[in-house]
């Protein structure tokens, strides 16, 4: 299992837990029901704060927002967008076609197109810096803990949030330019 880091230092006790594959599988009981084991777990620290009002009736609302836009294209999405867990906040991304999402990279351009979209939505559109913000900087407002991308068959990516200012997440040193 491999894990990401995206300007972000992680603490060593959360390192610990993504890095440990049995963590990731006693802990996710959507494993083997939604999707297989992830491939790699990635950790994302958010660059917006969590509204203030955020609520399982707010991420539910979202979702509908989402599956009301499927709804409304020319062509059947190729995949299914849900909540699960006791508040919500597990964000689930599943294939309903073969072949799709079923690579890292297939999953992180699924990941780029949504942040396209989450670009034009009104919060962001107010912020200023809409063009960099992504997809999981949305999520993350509405307090989702987790996105897992899967093929639905053997391939799953999960990405961990972390909410703006998260003890976890600590900028990166700048590089020493001095030794180069």
């Amino acid at each position: 299992m491999g894990i990401t880091f995206k300007s972000i230092v992680i603490s060593a006790a959360a390192f610990f837990a993504l890095a440990n594959s049995s963590y990731a599988q006693t802990n996710d009981r959507y494993i083997g029901y939604y999707y297989p084991a992830p491939q790699q777990i990635e950790a994302y620290c958010a660059r917006v704060p969590t509204l203030k009002d955020v609520n399982k009736k707010r991420r539910v609302g979202f979702i509908i927002g989402i599956k009301s836009g499927q709804q409304n294209q020319q062509y059947e999405s190729p995949y299914s967008v849900f909540a699960k867990g006791g508040q919500s906040t597990k964000l689930m991304i599943i294939s309903k076609q073969e072949g799709y999402l079923n690579t890292i990279y297939r999953a992180r351009a699924l990941l780029a197109d949504l942040s396209v979209s989450a670009r034009t939505t009104p919060i962001f559109a107010k912020s200023g810096v809409a063009e960099s913000l992504t997809f999981l900087d949305l999520i993350s407002t509405m307090g989702f803990e987790s996105v897992t991308l899967s093929d639905g068959a053997s391939f799953s990516h999960q990405v961990l949030i972390f909410p703006q200012g998260h003890r976890n997440c600590v900028k990166a040193p700048a590089p020493n330019k001095s030794k180069q």
